[in-house]
């Protein structure tokens, strides 16, 4: 069976949205950010932070490039959609969903802004974040949820109505 791809801005719930679509289809579960911390025993803040981001961009798309899986949800980092071929490789064998939720809810909802590990730089908001991110969102997405007024359960239903579709 095909991949479901989860796509989105920090705090749209790609990885509680993954979690749980992943127990209500029989699939596996896996987050990209996780694996990337795995491998180089380091959160994405530290890495963030050592490297710059340019440098964790690269590394991600690398990492995701290489990313070999069946049957399976895939929580992506925020900002996978810089990287071309890890792009290519997820659409590959699956089916990019977006999770759009908008600025204002994504305010909301991230409490951490600056230990969680997202890939923005100095002076940049989140509303720049999202106008900068969210053409990248719908280019590679074969189906957008607008989830920011849903339960994470409620995500999982549209997800896979519209999948088997």
């Amino acid at each position: 069976m095909k991949n479901i791809v989860l796509i989105g801005m920090p705090g749209a719930g790609k990885s509680t949205v993954g979690v749980l679509l992943a127990k209500s289809m029989l699939m596996d579960f896996c987050d990209t950010d996780l694996l990337i911390q795995k491998k180089y025993s380091k959160s994405l803040c530290e890495i963030i932070n050592k490297e710059g981001i340019d440098a964790f961009i690269k590394i991600e798309n690398e990492l995701v490039s290489e990313v070999k899986l069946q049957n399976t949800v895939i929580a992506t980092g925020g900002s996978v959609v810089y990287g071309e071929n890890a792009m290519r490789n997820l659409k590959n064998n699956g089916t990019v969903v977006y999770l759009e939720v908008g600025p204002d809810e994504l305010y909301e909802r991230i409490n951490n802004i600056h230990t969680r590990g997202i890939a923005m730089k100095e002076g940049t908001t989140l509303n720049d974040l999202y106008n900068e991110r969210a053409p990248l969102y719908e280019k590679y997405a074969d189906i957008i949820i607008e989830c920011a007024e849903l339960t994470p359960e409620k995500c999982v239903d549209l997800i896979i109505s519209r999948s088997e579709r």
